[in-house]
């Protein structure tokens, strides 16, 4: 399966799935909110976090396979034995020729227990919400997200409801997409009528977790902090607790696991491990939590709409990186690739190409990231085996529990950044152990950027601003297709060749006589100042403001050029800035320390004037 079609089949899955939130404005709409409806209200009045799409050539591996789950008695999960060794051990002790009645009891004994232990693990609606009263809470969140277009301003301010829940260490954990770009957030428990201002302590996207904390003592009285359990089995149990819309208390859905995967994260577009339960879950559920027993078996963030129950939790593997990564540095750090892109070597003809034996099994290299660690080791055309020893199958799946199977990514995923692992490789018939160091990669078009500002520069009416798919997006719903070609494709194609590597666009022309003839020149890519490539938009920003020369030359795609006398130039951009009501030219993260404190300055003499 080739990176490009696998992304495809993604594309179409992904207009159907859509994560948990209340928007509050909506809730009157429709009479989607019935209790079996899984229809989804999106946290952006846009549906924006519902189109993020992850360039393909930036996991580990290419992989990506709905309809297989690998199962592994791997390293990473704590879980009872497989079924079929359970047994395989049971009659080697029973067949004994030579045991006595007391040998007979004793394994009859560990028959039961065994046999006890293999029942699926019964979940009480009851139970869970007696469990979740005192530990499951509603949040409420005000939030604003930028103007993509217009980078200078924000969006209209809107309200979203979620739901969290706490645990040691006086933590609440939720969704991401919960709080995204948020300005406000206050949290309720059950039955309180108080609202508590929270404070976002760390937040992933990639993963679409986040932590919060709250300062009231009073709000921690009476708290039940619940504990993070293990993986469930297929149709084992689950009761997911939150805040759905339909009304204002704590409400409880049953329901069986239908399949452990790897799975398009919507919110972040990462393609990490994910649960899939058939219990009703709505729009406000996002961030509770799914109930197994006595633990917490996941969080509630996504469904899939148009389908009955099929619902989407993150597991505690997952949980428990985010987490771990937040208490080792102290803030959120990511989630590890190996940069490759990967076909799989399901045809014999290929296999024998590239001299692999019989008994070999693996995926072979089509293309690396120039940013990964991997590229200074490894190859196109290298043949990966194994991943820290576990044998990676021509379909690039592992082993994973019993009898299932999932994809090597996932291995990759739950490592530490700056660990390394042990890629074993075929390269031109021999075989190579390699040490790989893993770290977290960012895509040279970032496919979101929640909760920071976007940059910009304005010069002469230029706007230039940095190629992201939040930018793309503004587009509308059929962003893919109503957006510039070229710059699409190059979003979710190109890999960066060094750090910080930007592709800097024109995304509009303000209209002054000083452009005049430029308008048409829009949403193309900067390609050279003065003769200067472009490495960034800070980049473009310095060789524009060191201009020596009395003009300016812009070279752009399709070898469409803009001169601008150099110092006419920059009294038209004061003119330009003036006429829309723009603050500044350039914004706050392409500032230096001085001239931010130059801008704070001019802030504050504004303010007083006015007052």
């Amino acid at each position: 399966m080739h990176s490009s079609s696998c992304y495809y089949r993604t594309l179409r899955r992904l207009s159907s799935i859509r994560p948990f939130s209340l928007h509050s404005l909506l809730s009157r709409s429709s009479s989607s909110s019935s209790s079996s409806s899984n229809t989804i209200t999106t946290l952006s009045s846009s549906n924006k976090s519902s189109h993020f799409l992850s360039p393909p050539l930036f996991s580990s591996s290419s992989f990506y396979a709905p309809t297989t789950c690998i199962t592994s008695t791997s390293s990473f999960y704590s879980t009872t034995t497989a079924t079929f060794a359970t047994k395989d051990y049971i009659n080697d002790n029973v067949s004994n020729p030579i045991s006595d009645d007391n040998n007979n009891n004793n394994n009859k004994k560990k028959i039961d227990e065994l046999e006890e232990e293999q029942q699926p693990r019964q979940t009480d609606a009851y139970a869970a919400i007696e469990l979740a009263l005192d530990s499951v809470v509603k949040i409420f969140t005000v939030s604003s997200s930028p103007n993509y277009f217009l980078p200078w301003q924000n969006k209209s301010q809107r309200e979203t409801m979620g739901s969290g829940f706490v645990i040691a260490g006086r933590r609440i954990i939720t969704n991401a997409h919960v709080v995204a770009d948020h300005t406000f957030v206050l949290v309720r428990k059950h039955g309180s009528p108080t609202k508590y201002r929270a404070e976002i302590r760390a937040i992933g996207h990639e993963c679409d977790l986040a932590i919060l904390t709250v300062e009231s003592e009073e709000f921690w009285e009476g708290m039940n902090f619940l504990e993070l359990g293990d993986i469930p089995f297929l149709q084992e149990a689950v009761a997911v607790v939150g805040y759905p819309q339909g009304g204002d208390n704590i409400s409880v859905t049953k329901g069986v696991v239908s399949r452990v995967e790897p799975t398009q994260y919507v919110h972040g577009a990462t393609q990490l491990m994910a649960i899939q339960i058939d219990a009703a879950i709505n729009p406000g559920n996002s961030g509770g939590p799914a109930i197994m027993g006595d633990k917490v078996a996941g969080v509630a963030f996504q469904n899939l709409s148009g389908a009955e129950n099929i619902g989407y939790i993150i597991p505690v593997p997952v949980i428990k990186h985010f987490i771990a990564g937040v208490e080792d540095s102290g803030q959120y750090t990511g989630f590890c690739s190996l940069g490759l892109s990967c076909q799989p070597t399901e045809n014999a003809q290929l296999r024998e190409h590239f001299r692999m034996r019989p008994e070999m099994t693996g995926v072979l290299v089509s293309k690396i990231n120039p940013l990964s660690d991997a590229h200074r080791v490894l190859k196109k055309d290298d043949i990966v085996l194994a991943f820290d020893g576990v044998p990676i199958a021509n379909d690039g799946t592992v082993p994973f529990r019993n009898r299932e199977r999932i994809t090597f990514d996932h291995l990759v995923s739950m490592k530490k950044p700056n660990e390394t692992a042990i890629i074993r490789v075929l390269r031109d018939g021999v075989e190579h152990d390699i040490s790989v160091t893993l770290r977290p990669l960012q895509p040279l078009v970032p496919v979101h950027q929640f909760d920071k500002l976007p940059s910009y520069f304005i010069f002469a009416g230029l706007v230039f601003v940095p190629l992201t798919q939040p930018y793309l997006h503004e587009y509308g719903e059929d962003w893919y297709n109503a957006s510039p070609r070229r710059l699409c494709e190059r979003a979710l194609r190109e890999l960066p060749n060094k750090a910080g590597e930007q592709l800097v666009i024109v995304s509009q022309v303000l209209m002054d006589d000083i452009n005049a003839g430029y308008e048409r020149l829009a949403e193309l890519q900067m390609k050279k100042v003065n003769g200067v490539e472009v490495e960034n938009l800070k980049h473009l920003r310095r060789l524009v403001e060191d201009c020596r020369e009395e003009s300016l030359r812009f070279d752009l795609d399709d070898e469409r050029v803009i001169v601008l006398n150099y110092e006419a130039a920059k009294v038209a951009t004061s003119r330009i800035l003036k006429r829309h009501r723009i603050p500044s030219a350039v914004s706050t993260d392409l500032l230096t320390d001085e001239q931010e404190q130059v801008a704070a300055g001019s802030e504050i003499e504004v303010a007083s004037c006015s007052s």
